[in-house]
């Protein structure tokens, strides 16, 4: 309940707000008609606070308490957008929206490869999750457990491999965002380093051979390709 108190002859105005203690001075002096409306006044704040409708900054614009709970605002409403999107599928569901889109701008053998990732991959671990509760966390930590998966050869994954594997994750949490109005999580997570791949050049003979059994119409194409540098 808020109350009114005194500061130097100014009246103050003490009350709660999100849990804090909040004493703001005004520049009324203590006489009963100033003491009946800064009451009045505080009624009004208890009742907006109640409604969850009081914005502090709208009757405190020079306290040093605006800042702290816009910030406090900020993260609220962060943490809806992520986990409380309006209308926001689950992983599986926006999956086979969005590979329904790219049928028409993608090429089959690029259609099969990216929707084969998402399948064997983002599937076991994300399908049933709602899109915009997907973290940066566990976007992290999804890439790391990539990294102790063998290969085909019995090896872990390559950077390369995770790279391409978190390719469509990455897109589908960004479209998702821009669609569904929640924040993309997908924010400074840099592609893993690749080693540069080795070329093993032709040989001059190997390069001579080559050109004896190219067919005639393509001898020059491929020997201008071989001579640049």
């Amino acid at each position: 309940m808020a109350s009114i108190n005194t500061r130097n002859g100014k009246l103050v105005i003490d009350f709660r707000y999100r849990g804090q203690r909040c004493r703001e001075q005004t520049q009324l002096a203590d006489i009963p008609h100033n003491r009946k409306r800064l009451t009045l006044f505080a009624n009004k704040i208890e009742a907006e606070i109640t409604l969850g409708c009081f914005e502090y900054q709208k009757y405190f614009s020079q306290s040093k308490l605006c800042e702290k709970f816009r910030a406090m605002e900020h993260r609220e409403r962060a943490s809806s957008q992520y986990h409380n999107a309006p209308y926001s599928p689950n992983l599986a569901e926006f999956a086979d929206i969005w590979l329904a889109e790219k049928v028409i701008e993608w090429s089959k053998g690029h259609y099969i490869d990216v929707s084969g990732v998402i399948e064997k991959y983002l599937l076991p671990t994300f399908g049933n999750q709602k899109i915009s509760s997907i973290t940066k966390q566990k976007i992290l930590q999804f890439r790391s457990i990539l990294s102790q998966v063998p290969g085909r050869k019995g090896e872990y994954l390559s950077s390369s491999r995770i790279n391409h594997i978190m390719t469509p994750l990455r897109q589908l949490l960004n479209e998702a965002a821009d669609r569904y109005d929640f924040n993309s999580p997908w924010k400074n997570i840099k592609a893993l380093k690749v080693g540069r791949t080795v070329i093993d050049p032709f040989h001059l003979d190997e390069v001579e051979h080559f050109l004896n059994v190219v067919p005639r119409d393509y001898q020059t194409y491929y020997i201008t390709r071989f001579l640049q540098e």
